[in-house]
């Protein structure tokens, strides 16, 4: 079902299933009982509800994400779809959901030519019924990269780094699914998720195309 993966390619994505972390969506191995928190979210403190993941970021999904951001992938779009209607009940979840994509600053945006995470959440907004995407935030301060960075550096440097984008008219009962690309330590999401919990909206939960 794949325009750009062969069909053995496809064959090793690692489609997330249940069991898995609540927050981030990481799967868990055998049976699980009690609370559902991977090691993974044990430092975090979410300030969102839940969250999904489609697969696992190995093999041809960090291949299709690694095209998609530093190469130019746009045409992935459909590709990206498919991965994420492939996945047990990821679908399901955003259904009816406002996606709002996490911002890149607009000279990185400029840069690259597009945001990615925009793209993801198309592509979700395209196999989920009801699910709208609205850019309702904006990054306004140029971060250094987060790739070297661990955790507490991360957090740091996304400190203030989010806002609320200009004539956002969100009405602050909607659910708000927010969307990014990867899910590795969180903070990226958690950080979107403060500025929007801080403009009153109390449904929140994320999803991301892959778990690095």
């Amino acid at each position: 079902p794949y325009r750009h993966l062969c069909t053995a390619c496809a064959d090793r994505i690692e489609h997330v299933r249940p069991p898995h972390c609540e927050t981030c969506g990481y799967p868990f191995a055998g049976v699980v009982e009690g609370p559902r928190t991977c090691p993974h979210c044990e430092e975090l403190v979410p300030v969102f509800c839940s969250g999904k993941t489609a697969a696992l970021y190995r093999g041809p999904v960090g291949s299709m994400v690694r095209e998609l951001k530093y190469h130019k992938g746009e045409f992935l779009v459909g590709d990206i779809a498919r991965l994420a209607a492939g996945s047990p009940g990821f679908v399901k979840f955003l259904e009816d959901a406002t996606l709002v994509p996490v911002p890149l600053h607009r000279r990185k945006e400029r840069e690259r030519g597009f945001n990615q995470s925009r793209l993801v959440a198309t592509a979700f907004a395209n196999v989920a019924k009801g699910a709208a995407v609205v850019s309702a935030l904006q990054r306004v301060v140029d971060t250094a990269t987060q790739t070297r960075l661990d955790r507490p550096a991360r957090k740091a440097n996304l400190k203030n780094a989010f806002a609320m984008a200009p004539g956002c008219s969100l009405t602050s009962g909607l659910r708000i699914v927010l969307v990014d690309d990867i899910f590795t330590t969180g903070a990226t999401l958690n950080a979107c998720a403060s500025v929007l919990r801080k403009a009153g909206f109390e449904k929140l939960d994320v999803a991301t195309l892959a778990h690095g």
